[in-house]
């Protein structure tokens, strides 16, 4: 789908949950190396772009270093790549998924850096992110301890399965997590991709990641 019929489906899935929701939609690159389909989609108004490796965004990074992209780190980030992703200023690091993690991160970076806690809702074991029962704990020991991760909210990879009332449970349990962090100036819930982003949005998320379902029509 292009981005035009992206934002429309997104504008319906927000208004059936508030006309107040501004959702925030992140394309997802790793299904294209061509720089010319992310040119195509930036021409269309898109500016905020996801990476899930660190040596594919960097490639992506310095190749199109003359647009304004803001760049999400979405993926798993082993500790050995982090000073590599820190060299390209990424504007928000998705995936923090322990106090441990943010820890180096912390350490590593020069300046504070906006980042999200993932929270691995549906408790599948092939999932990154923390059990929902700890993370209103970690997110505060992280805001307390590490001056350079500033936390803006949560991120979650909805259930794996075609049960929607087991994808929506997944989402509803992040977005009471997030509710209950707005007091600690939480404004991010970063839920929903290709194939449930409307559910998402319904339950609440502000910030959308869709990579193959926009990509393909770019290509």
């Amino acid at each position: 789908m292009t981005l035009d019929e992206l934002i429309q489906r997104v504008e319906k899935a927000r208004l059936r949950r508030s006309e107040h929701l501004i959702v925030q939609i992140v394309a997802v690159t790793k299904y294209t190396d061509n720089l010319e389909v992310l040119k195509k989609l930036f021409n269309d108004g898109q500016r905020a772009f996801g990476e899930n490796r660190v040596q594919d965004m960097e490639k992506k990074v310095k190749g199109l270093e003359e647009l304004p992209i803001e760049w999400h780190f979405i993926g798993n980030l082993q500790k050995n790549k982090i000073n590599k992703l820190l060299k390209l200023n990424p504007f928000m690091i998705q995936s923090i998924n322990s106090f441990e993690l943010a820890e180096v991160v912390n350490k590593r970076a020069k300046k504070p850096i906006r980042c999200l806690l993932e929270i691995n809702s549906s408790k599948e074991p092939t999932k990154h992110g923390l059990e929902p029962e700890k993370a209103i704990d970690t997110y505060l020991k992280i805001k307390e301890e590490l001056p350079n991760i500033n936390l803006q909210g949560v991120m979650t990879i909805g259930a794996h399965t075609d049960d929607e009332k087991e994808i929506r449970k997944s989402f509803r349990l992040t977005y009471n997590i997030f509710d209950k962090l707005k007091p600690y100036g939480a404004k991010i819930c970063s839920m929903g991709m290709s194939g449930d982003f409307e559910i998402a949005v319904e339950e609440g998320s502000n910030m959308i990641r869709v990579g193959s379902a926009l990509i393909k029509d770019y290509m």
